[in-house]
């Protein structure tokens, strides 16, 4: 089941930062409290951990992106559901491209949305 990360409040007054860098990148399994990212504001450098556990299928907002509201999404979490693994391959990249798991007998695989090419 995909969990949506969102950009946090770093402080009760930020309303908007920069993703300085990512500390993961699309297909690495992340644990309860990791580091992800490094998140700039008006006033410091702060690390973003991770709250659930699970498997980095997009990384939605770029390293470098400045000002980036507050509640927006910056990445997407897989997370197992029913004891079974969120998908052992990361999601494939590419700029515009959504991405959902392929139907097939075993629901392994990922393939493109319809009517969207592989870029």
């Amino acid at each position: 089941m995909p969990i949506d990360i969102l950009m946090p409040a770093l402080s009760p007054t930020m309303e908007a930062g920069t993703l300085a860098k990512w500390l993961v990148k699309a297909g690495d399994t992340v644990k309860s409290g990791q580091v992800m990212a490094e998140i700039e504001t008006d006033k410091a450098t702060m690390e973003f951990e991770a709250v659930d556990e699970g498997v980095i299928g997009e990384i939605v907002i770029a390293e470098g992106t400045e000002d980036v509201k507050v509640g927006t999404k910056i990445a997407v979490l897989l997370v197992e559901e029913d004891g079974q693994n969120p998908h052992p391959n990361p999601l494939p990249q590419g700029e515009g491209q959504r991405w959902r798991k392929n139907p097939l007998p075993g629901g392994r695989g990922w393939r493109g949305a319809p009517g969207e090419g592989r870029g």
